[in-house]
């Protein structure tokens, strides 16, 4: 009887959200403290009825945790957009009043074989709605936290659980989503599709403030709501970890494992079997409520930076739920009517599946765990890991940055060296001993691998850090070179080193040198870039080094050397004053000293433009190097006069003819385009860049079934892979490198061949340009010496293509600067 109501609300019109109550949701045959107020009595309605707002989310989380002794409340901190970051711990008061007692035992289990682990409570987290337009996740956290809170009959799990409750990953997208869900909902639920309400306005709900996807970010942490929960999670180091997601409207539900094929190679396989287990407590729970639901048959435990896989690698298990959208309040679906308060039931019954299954394999879960340190720390390998780059410390202090958020322990490095031809300079470096608890998960984060098991994956191949962010690796070094531990992580100070009467020169190696400049510019003081490598006082000056004259500035000498002290502390750069023009090669008053022109950029949003790209874009500028960029909506881009910029930033995109015709106009005048990936094709098709294109020509596979015939063209995309190119310093897309060879993220299939002269190819894939990452057979022969960039003069102005993000996810800072060395000398390429 109780599957056929199920049914019946699944697929029936006549039954509107607003019309379910508490009930719906909550097990039968449990009575609940009646004063634990309900998510009703204090958000104004039902769940389900409304999606909630995260400000309503957050009210009543703080009203349960003041109205539970289950519950204890802490904000962790705030989103871009000020939105607190909330986190509960909900368990037994019996347990809250001994409860760091019961976090540091559980942390020393870790750290000690010995220790007795069979009395402890299990550690689960339960997050929900890292996507805020997958809402049902954060909807459903309504019910489960008032059933744990209220409910009468849960001693024993409480007993024997400790659950971090993280009612919503992403505060700024699920408030966005709600927005839209709520404003076009009808008193008539209309579940037709094509209705206003199922689909979302540019950029949608999904991503934060800067429409980055956080659930990609749990292995770099770049964001503050990423820092936030990887700071919970290092603290408490949970058992097991839960992240509910939605998917296509017409499936159904989905938990891990996922396709056995394409886990990573250094996940345990204890991990995937006890997944496997936890899997027939969901199974179970779900045909008690009728619901449809699939296991190992989609998604994938391969790259560590999802809420999903990063417990995998440090000794804990990961989970995946992903429940059909309704996308909405109801929507037509292949298998019915598909309600919202439908989705939150299943997201709900799959939470308190989870925590059954904790409470009754708590002690093997937790032995798991504890295996899983003691092997780590008996095959810790007696060396360690160099990273760094010795003309830029800001970008070897941003990793350095990354790993202590892991809790991994890094080091100074003793002494100066070289290796292979790379300085590692005290300083500059930082060492990172293996034998130490968290070797597995530095393992993972400069993990090479080439070949796979699977040729199809959800999400990257590779995303070794040391290419991402750009420093060199030494990584087989004894623990000699090991210097004092670092614990307290400092990045090193910028300076002006003198007061000049003649000039001052500013390296273009640091990460920040771009913020230094732009700050510089928009004071209007006259800079010059070199073309040329040179020698001032001894000291060597690559190609790019910024020079600032002081004479002829609005500023008197002392007032400039006062300004330039600021900007060197504040964008930690180096700044030199100068007492004479005369170099070892061009000197300061050479021609090859080209003047600066202060950049006005905007960038084109929108309709037609992948959000990721122009978020990434957007926080570039706008966090890391405090530089105004303009979004230019498609919706009024034809309408807007133009010229006053001197930069326009097209991420990937296609825009229609119009547009095009405005920009081809605008560059001919004069202005600079930068254009990213798909944006490359419409500009060559449109005549405003000359690009010839490698096309692949997929080899015929015999005896292929109907069913695989989608693995062939699958095998073909590139997810996301490193490859390596030869590059030339000289050419000032490549100012502020210091090595002949730059790694480069690249996921696209989109390959433009070399220009026959080679001072054209500033940047070159080499004959064999795979790093790290998959890449088909076909694709790894069309690779092999084709440039990812391109410049060509139109008119007056230049148009410059990448065929792949220079940005990617906020932490590939290693090519973050080819970007600003097209703002800033874009016009001298």
């Amino acid at each position: 009887m109780k599957i056929i109501l199920v049914i019946f609300l699944f697929i029936s019109i006549s039954i509107s959200a607003q019309e379910v109550d508490l009930s719906y949701y909550l097990p039968k045959n449990t009575t609940y403290n009646q004063n634990i107020p309900t998510p009703k009595s204090v958000i104004g309605h039902e769940v389900g009825e409304w999606h909630i707002t995260h400000d309503k989310l957050v009210e009543y989380m703080k009203v349960l945790a003041a109205s539970s002794d289950r519950i204890s409340i802490e904000n962790r901190g705030t989103t871009y957009e000020d939105r607190p970051l909330l986190l509960l711990t909900i368990t037994s008061p019996e347990n809250h009043k001994n409860i760091e007692n019961i976090r540091q035992k559980h942390i020393d289990a870790t750290d000690d074989a010995s220790i007795d682990i069979s009395k402890n409570p299990i550690v689960v987290y339960q997050g929900f709605s890292i996507h805020g337009n997958e809402p049902s996740g954060s909807n459903a956290a309504l019910a489960v936290a008032y059933y744990l809170a209220a409910a009468e009959n849960i001693d024993e799990l409480l007993n024997n659980v400790v659950i971090l409750f993280d009612p919503s990953f992403n505060p700024d997208g699920l408030q966005r989503f709600a927005y839209w869900a709520n404003t076009n909902r009808s008193k008539n639920i209309n579940p037709d599709p094509n209705d206003r309400e199922y689909s979302e306005i540019w950029p949608g709900g999904r991503t934060n403030h800067y429409q980055f996807d956080m659930n990609r970010d749990w292995l770099p942490v770049q964001l503050p709501e990423s820092k936030a929960r990887i700071a919970s999670f290092h603290k408490w180091m949970p058992n097991i970890l839960t992240d509910h997601h939605e998917m296509g409207s017409n499936a159904s539900f989905f938990f891990q494992p996922g396709i056995p094929s394409r886990t990573n190679p250094l996940t345990p396989q204890m991990n995937q079997d006890l997944t496997k287990e936890i899997a027939t407590y969901h199974a179970k729970a779900l045909d008690k409520i009728g619901s449809l639901y699939y296991s190992e048959e989609s998604f994938d435990d391969f790259y560590y930076g999802k809420g999903s896989t990063f417990p995998d690698i440090n000794g804990g298990i990961g989970i995946l739920f992903e429940q059909a959208s309704s996308r909405g309040h109801a929507q037509e679906t292949e298998n019915g009517i598909l309600t919202f308060p439908f989705t939150i039931r299943n997201q709900f019954t799959a939470a308190l599946s989870t925590l059954e299954a904790a409470k009754n394999m708590r002690v093997k879960i937790l032995q798991y765990q504890q295996d899983f340190y003691k092997e780590a720390r008996n095959t810790g390998d007696k060396k360690a890991i160099v990273f760094g780059d010795e003309k830029d410390a800001a970008k070897s202090f941003l990793l350095a940055e990354v790993l202590k958020r892991h809790q991994i322990k890094i080091h100074e490095l003793k002494a100066d060296y070289t290796s292979n031809e790379k300085n590692f300079k005290k300083g500059y470096s930082y060492v990172v001993p293996m034998n130490q608890k968290n070797q597995r998960l530095v393992k993972a984060m400069f993990d090479v691998r080439k070949t796979f098991t699977d040729s199809l994956f959800y999400d990257v191949s590779a995303w070794t850090f040391n290419h991402a962010f750009g420093v060199d690796l030494d990584d087989n070094v004894s623990l000699s070179k090991v210097g004092d531990e670092i614990t307290e992580l400092k990045m090193k100070t910028g300076t002006i080193t003198s007061k000049s009467d003649y000039g001052y020169l500013m390296p273009w190696n640091e990460f920040y040198a771009p913020k230094a400049l732009n700050a510089i510019l928009q004071k209007d003081i006259r800079v010059k870039v070199s073309m040329k490598n040179f020698k001032n006082g001894g000291n060597s000056y690559d190609y790019g080094t910024i020079f600032i004259p002081v004479q002829n500035q609005q500023l008197d000498a002392s007032e400039l050397h006062m300004f330039l002290e600021k900007i060197a502390l504040e964008s930690n750069v180096q700044i030199v004053g100068v007492a004479t023009g005369l170099n070892e090669g061009i000197d300061l008053g050479s021609d090859n000293f080209s003047a600066i022109t202060k950049p006005k950029v905007a960038m084109l949003v929108g309709d037609g433009i992948t959000s990721y790209d122009s978020g990434e874009i957007w926080h570039l500028f706008d966090q890391r190097f405090d530089m105004h960029l303009t979004r230019l909506d498609m919706n009024y881009f034809t309408r807007t006069d133009i010229r006053k910029y001197t930069h326009i930033v097209v991420p990937n995109s296609n825009i229609d003819k119009a547009a095009i015709e405005k920009l081809k106009e605008w560059v001919q005048n004069g202005g600079v385009l930068v254009g990213y990936k798909n944006t490359a094709k419409w500009l060559a098709s449109n005549n405003m860049i000359l690009l010839d294109f490698e096309n692949a020509k997929i080899d015929s596979v015999q005896n292929v079934s109907f069913e695989n015939k989608d693995l062939q063209s699958g095998a073909q995309y590139i997810g996301g892979a490193i490859f390596e190119a030869n590059v030339d310093r000289s050419h000032p897309i490549n100012f502020g490198y210091k090595n002949d060879k730059l790694a480069l993220f690249r996921n696209s299939t989109l390959f433009i061949k070399a220009d026959k002269k080679s001072y054209n190819n500033p940047i070159q894939y080499t004959s064999n340009p795979l790093l790290s990452g998959y890449i088909s057979k076909e694709n790894s022969k069309l690779i092999k010496n084709t440039v990812p960039f391109k410049v060509q003069k139109l008119g007056r102005g230049k148009v410059i293509v990448f065929t792949d993000n220079t940005n990617f996810r906020a932490f590939w800072f290693g090519t973050n600067k080819l970007l600003m060395n097209t703002i800033f000398f874009g016009d001298k390429m």
